[in-house]
């Protein structure tokens, strides 16, 4: 059936696409008066980082990481991240604020990028030692960089009205039915991702502190303080973004053509030690320095721009909660956050983001070839690096294609199946989608522009910024009760670390070696 198909199919059962379900979740430094990475703990007044399930913390101490929870629509779930940000903003130290963009401030060396803690239960202590891992694996520096997360899940309502439209003689159980078509809307997310990447990407300088370590790169000197490249989208999906360093070099690789063998690819890795991880250790002086020497230590730690996801509940392990459950959403993490709005991201931008995620589910999604995960991988840096360069030319089946032709294809296809959600997702999807045509109009390019228009480096054009949003936040009204639920959560989470620490029964050593005999 055509993607056409699809869509005419689907009109009588479009309502239950505004069942679906959507989460962000958004990183951000906190930093000090002077623009560098904040050095104090994670603010009591936000609770435990180890158990608030909407205020945590990512790599750093000072890396604050925002999670809404699952909302119906646009509006609401910007609404709710809006809301949150307001709350981490009131309770901020009045020495600190927020950093808007998803390159870091100035850095003063990795010693002074403190790793995440999380109190001191084997759950809290395993939880720091795989960020340990992850600074001697591959730098503390990188670690900081912080990013935006889209996470969509289709209602039970629309899969089976999806089941009826396309199997209705299937015999395949609901959830490996669902499974199957997620594994393959990421395989398209994978395919069409550059696109996402050229549309928002809002990296294209970085401050010269950030690249202290990097002595062989192709970026540009735009000033004393500042790299950058002419035509990136952002680099922090570049060469000097976050990599899994072995993947190539081991041939690990995620396998996305089904959910086993996705699970399976993580598994191997999980499971195969790594020389230059091994010459690391695990412990110095009885400390540890990373959970183990395998390729990956969990499997979060493999890097992509998207993942299936499970709905985890109480201790299950991702992987196996994968395998039992299925798929419950996609996370798609390719997106920076824009310091050019004051959540980092728009209802705008969510609305085409969910018309992209319908078209790369209705859209055939054959399996991935060895020689496409290349053009993938190839297309994905040429973008990042590149993306705003007149006449640029991607790689689509082994043949060379403009990316201006192949973006409007898929942004017409996209504006169509836009149709199927409603009257401001088209409204979305077409505004955004001008962005083909003129690149001046992508946040890389306005940021850019207006830097070299006001002569300020990244540092500077970045500060007011995060000057301007603290005081926005700041100087908003509220009533007494506007915190209230939020509050509540605080003091659960404070609570909920207290109890897990008070429930720990063995030591750390046997604690990990538990974990990982169990079922991962």
């Amino acid at each position: 059936m055509s993607l056409y198909e699809k869509i005419n199919s689907l009109h009588s059962f479009k309502d239950s696409l505004a069942e679906n379900l959507i989460g962000i979740e958004k990183e951000g430094l906190r930093v000090a008066e002077d623009g560098s990475i904040a050095q104090s703990p994670h603010p009591g007044s936000y609770g435990s980082a180890l158990t608030h399930p909407e205020i945590t913390t990512d790599f750093s101490e000072a890396l604050v990481e925002i999670v809404t929870c699952p909302t119906k629509g646009a509006k609401n779930v910007i609404d709710e991240l809006s809301k949150i940000n307001h709350y981490i903003y009131h309770h901020l130290p009045h020495t600190e604020r927020f950093w808007p963009a998803s390159m870091p401030c100035i850095l003063r060396g990795k010693t002074n990028i403190p790793i995440a803690y999380y109190g001191e239960s084997n759950l809290g202590k395993m939880k720091t030692v795989y960020r340990r891992g992850l600074a001697n694996r591959y730098g503390s520096v990188m670690q900081a960089i912080a990013g935006i997360h889209f996470n969509y899940s289709f209602s039970l309502e629309f899969w089976e009205s999806y089941r009826q439209v396309i199997a209705p003689q299937s015999k395949v159980d609901s959830k490996r039915f669902i499974s199957h078509h997620y594994m393959g809307l990421t395989r398209n997310v994978l395919r069409y991702g550059w696109l996402v990447t050229y549309l928002f990407g809002a990296s294209a300088t970085v401050c010269k502190s950030f690249m202290h370590d990097y002595h062989d790169h192709n970026l540009e000197e735009f000033d004393d303080n500042t790299f950058y490249l002419p035509y990136a989208t952002s680099l922090r999906m570049g060469d000097i973004g976050y990599q899994n360093s072995q993947e190539d070099k081991k041939g690990v690789k995620a396998n996305y053509n089904s959910l086993r063998q996705y699970i399976y690819s993580l598994r191997v890795a999980m499971q195969t030690s790594c020389e230059d991880f091994e010459a690391i250790g695990v412990k110095k002086n009885e400390e540890y320095l990373q959970l183990n020497t395998n390729i990956l230590q969990i499997a979060n730690e493999y890097y992509s721009s998207v993942r299936p996801k499970p709905i985890i509940n109480g201790s299950d392990r991702p992987l196996g909660a994968l395998l039992n459950s299925g798929v419950g959403y996609i996370e798609l993490r390719s997106l920076d956050v824009n310091p050019l709005m004051k959540d980092g991201i728009d209802e705008e931008q969510v609305q085409f983001l969910e018309s992209f995620m319908l078209y790369c589910l209705l859209e055939d999604s054959p399996t991935v070839s060895t020689s496409e995960i290349n053009e993938i991988d190839i297309n994905a840096n040429l973008v990042a690096h590149r993306g705003r360069e007149p006449g640029l030319y991607l790689n689509c089946h082994g043949e060379d294609l403009k990316l201006k032709s192949w973006g409007e294809s898929l942004l017409n296809k996209i504006n169509d199946c836009a149709i199927l959600l409603s009257k401001n997702h088209q409204k979305s999807v077409k505004k955004i989608s001008r962005r083909i045509n003129d690149p001046d109009l992508t946040p890389s390019a306005l940021m850019l522009n207006q830097m070299k228009h006001d002569e300020k480096g990244f540092f500077e054009y970045t500060d007011q910024f995060s000057r301007k949003y603290q005081k926005l936040y700041k100087d908003l009204k509220i009533s007494d009760d506007y915190f209230s639920e939020l509050d509540k959560l605080t003091k659960l989470s404070n609570q909920r670390q207290l109890e897990i620490e008070s429930d720990d029964r063995v030591r750390f050593d046997q604690f990990l070696e538990e974990y990982f005999s169990s079922d991962s």
